[in-house]
């Protein structure tokens, strides 16, 4: 039976540099997030960070394809 965990890493080697990246934005979007569970936060937050990552993530993808 296949995996079903959508949350794994298709390059566990990006891993840091994806946490890296999630601290930078939400912190561009007004969240403070702390080393370790963030579990705390509102899903409208989340949301926030998750949504402008992925944003970001596409236009970069764009711009490579100029």
């Amino acid at each position: 039976m296949a995996n079903s965990n959508s949350n794994r890493k298709l390059v566990p080697e990006a891993m840091g540099a994806l946490e890296k990246f999630k601290y930078e934005v939400a912190s561009e979007v007004g969240v403070n997030l702390k080393d370790g569970y963030n579990g705390d936060i509102s899903a409208k937050d989340a949301g926030r960070i998750g949504g402008n990552m992925v944003r970001k993530l596409i236009q970069q993808a764009e711009s490579q394809m100029k």
